[in-house]
């Protein structure tokens, strides 16, 4: 279990933060095993659930805080853009898919659907 070895890792106590950039309730579930007491879990995105345990029993209980908002792409993607479009940055493994305009629609089926994370549009 990914949990219990990060909190081995972190010398049993689990970590300071937890970034959950994933925005489904797994991820978040996970996000509430990694964290420390008194630790923050910062979800960047929009979550892609209507609940999840912040009482007593989970955040609250632990004194974790939950903090994030949705991600700021428009801020930085007129300066980071044409990096990744020349290499100079590589995107890593958040791209997974490439695909043309064409592509979009089935691209946009293939992440609901789990068999891509993010896909990369080309001109």
């Amino acid at each position: 279990m990914v949990a219990a070895d990060v909190r081995e890792l972190a010398g049993g106590h689990g970590t300071h933060v937890v970034l959950e950039a994933v925005g489904h309730m797994p991820a978040y579930e996970q996000a509430v095993g990694l964290v420390r007491p008194g630790g923050v879990i910062s979800r960047v995105g929009v979550p892609q659930y209507e609940q999840a345990p912040i009482g007593f029993g989970s955040l609250f209980g632990s004194d974790i805080r939950l903090a994030g908002g949705p991600a700021p792409v428009r801020a930085y993607i007129e300066e980071l853009m044409p990096d990744i479009l020349d290499g100079t940055i590589e995107p890593g493994k958040v791209f997974d898919t490439t695909t043309d305009l064409d592509g979009v629609p089935a691209g946009y089926q293939d992440m609901a659907d789990r068999k891509c994370l993010k896909v990369f549009i080309t001109p």
